[in-house]
Parts: structure tokens; C-alpha cells; sequence
């Protein structure tokens, strides 16, 4: 990556009960991380909400995405009270978010920054940098597949991590297979933009099992080996028709998630092409995850 290359803030201003909508928008607009100036103070009426980017959309997609992401989220168009933008250094976006991103915690693990000091603690600790790729844990989609590995994942199982991001998921399920002490297990993910497989890498140095994981950039094919577990936390558009291809692969457990409660009925129709009618659904927030078990198909 380039780190001299001048970084742009998109910053709207919200009633503070849309700013789950607006970050869910921003990140439709492919911002590289979202923070919100207010974590830590007081309730106020409104708040800005900050997207991240290398090169800002233009404004007709900027509010044509931010209305359709609060129209999902129950809101109208005047939730939104403003737009704005700035050019920014990357030292001061890193600065600004790395103020707000705390541990996130769920019954197995806490998945923590790399400079956050933590208590002892019997959960298994995921690190992670995340630098300029999506994914720090805190979001509904990655708590939700991180619940489904530690109710689903049996030591020794094989795991593919579809659009891994900075490697979390994939990350999680190798120490967690650590803790089983079971060491020959195969680890792979996937991720279609370089950036992401670098510091998923990076990440999973940090955590001590960069060895056991292979990270490819690209997208998963008919080569790509079966596994026991696969994990695919992408979005609905590349899920549809990828979902054969996810099914072949995992042998014994799928999960599926960045799929919206109102794409709820579609993901069901699309299994139910597939020939799934046995699956269950776990919801977050405005969020769900599906669970398969391939092995009794």
C-alpha cells in the first residue's frame, strides 16, 4: 500500500438512532472504516458518522446509497441532517479510529486491537491490526459467524474463510483448533482484494498461527479443496450464486451471513433450489447468519 497517498473523509450528520444505518451506507460505498465522533460521550440528538476513503463517490451515489441504507433500517431520508467531506493524512484516520475500537467479546473469544491492554482471561484472545481492511469484530455479521464457530466447530476440522477480511474468522477457528491441540488441521481463506490478505496475514502472524493458515486472493473455484467448515461472511449479491459452489465444498458445516433480515425469504428461496429445506437462523441487530449442516445432506 501506499502511505503517502492522501486519504478523504465523507462525514454525515444523523439522528444518533440511524448511525448503525448510515455506517451500514458508508460501508455499501466501500469505505475502507467507518468511527463515529461520539463513542464514549454523552446522547446527543444527532452525531457524524465518518466513512474512509482512498477517492470519495460522487454525490448522487453517496445519498442514493444512504437513503436505501436507512430506508432497510426502518428510517426516512431526513434521519440524515447533513454531508460533508475533508482531505486527511492516513496517520490521522488511523489516529481517530484507533481512539474508538475496544475489545469485542463473545462467549469464546475476545477479539481485541493489537494495543489494548486485557485482563487474564480464560477466552481465546484474537489480536488484530486491522490497518485499511474491513473488519474488527465489532460488526453484527462477524459476532454472529464467530457464535456459529464456537457452537459448530469440532477440533480437527478443516475451515475456508470466504472474503476474510483482516482474517478473523479464519484466525479464530485456528486458535481455537490451537486449544484443542490439534496441530495438522488445514486453514485456508480467501479474499478478492490484496490489501485484505496482506494484513489478514499479517494478523495471523500476530496470533501466532500464520503457519497454519494459507491466505489466496481471489475468489474460491472448482480447484479449491473441500473442507469440513466453511464460513462465508460476504453479501447476499456474491452468496446467490456462489451458494452451490459453497455447498460442494464443506463437508460438514456451512455458514452463511452479510445478509440483511429483509433478504431473509431470498436466501431461503436460494437454498431451497439447492435442495436445503433443514437450516437455522440466527439474527443480530438488522443482521443474519445461516447454518447448514452439509453432512446430513
Amino acid at each position: 500500500m501506499n502511505t503517502e497517498q492522501p486519504w478523504f473523509a465523507l462525514e454525515i450528520t444523523a439522528v444518533s438512532e440511524a448511525s448503525e444505518a448510515v455506517e451500514f451506507g458508508l460501508n455499501e460505498l466501500d469505505a475502507l472504516g467507518t468511527e463515529i465522533n461520539n463513542l464514549g460521550k454523552q446522547a446527543a440528538e444527532t452525531l457524524t458518522v465518518n466513512g474512509y476513503f482512498r477517492e470519495l463517490p460522487n454525490d448522487e451515489t453517496v445519498r442514493a446509497t444512504l437513503h436505501e441504507a436507512l430506508r432497510i433500517y426502518g428510517f426516512a431520508p431526513d434521519a440524515i441532517r447533513g454531508f460533508g467531506s475533508r482531505k486527511i493524512g492516513q496517520v490521522d484516520w488511523l489516529f481517530e479510529w484507533k481512539k474508538h475500537w475496544k475489545p469485542t467479546e463473545t462467549a469464546k473469544f475476545i477479539i481485541a486491537p493489537s494495543w489494548e491492554n486485557l485482563e487474564n482471561s480464560d477466552k481465546i484472545v484474537v489480536r488484530i491490526e486491522p490497518n485499511m481492511a474491513f473488519g474488527t469484530g465489532t460488526h453484527e455479521t462477524t459476532r454472529l459467524c464467530l457464535k456459529a464457530i464456537e457452537e459448530n466447530y469440532q477440533s480437527g476440522m478443516s475451515f475456508l474463510d470466504v472474503g476474510t477480511g483482516t482474517g478473523i474468522l479464519s484466525i479464530a477457528a485456528a486458535k481455537l483448533n490451537s486449544k484443542f491441540q490439534i496441530s495438522d488441521s488445514k486453514f485456508a481463506a480467501y479474499d478478492t482484494d490484496f490489501d485484505s490478505i496482506t494484513i489478514a496475514g499479517e494478523n495471523a502472524e500476530l496470533n501466532e498461527v500464520g503457519e497454519q493458515i494459507d491466505f489466496f486472493v481471489g475468489a474460491i473455484t472448482e480447484e479449491t479443496p473441500d473442507v469440513d467448515f466453511v464460513c462465508a461472511n460476504i453479501t447476499i449479491d456474491i452468496i446467490t450464486p456462489l451458494l452451490p459452489l459453497l455447498i460442494a465444498k464443506s463437508g460438514k458445516v456451512l455458514v452463511l451471513s452479510g445478509i440483511l433480515k429483509e433478504q431473509k425469504s431470498l436466501i431461503e428461496s436460494e437454498l431451497q433450489k439447492c435442495r436445503i429445506e433443514d437450516f437455522s437462523l440466527e439474527t443480530m441487530g438488522e443482521w443474519i447468519s445461516v447454518t447448514v449442516k452439509t453432512e446430513q445432506l
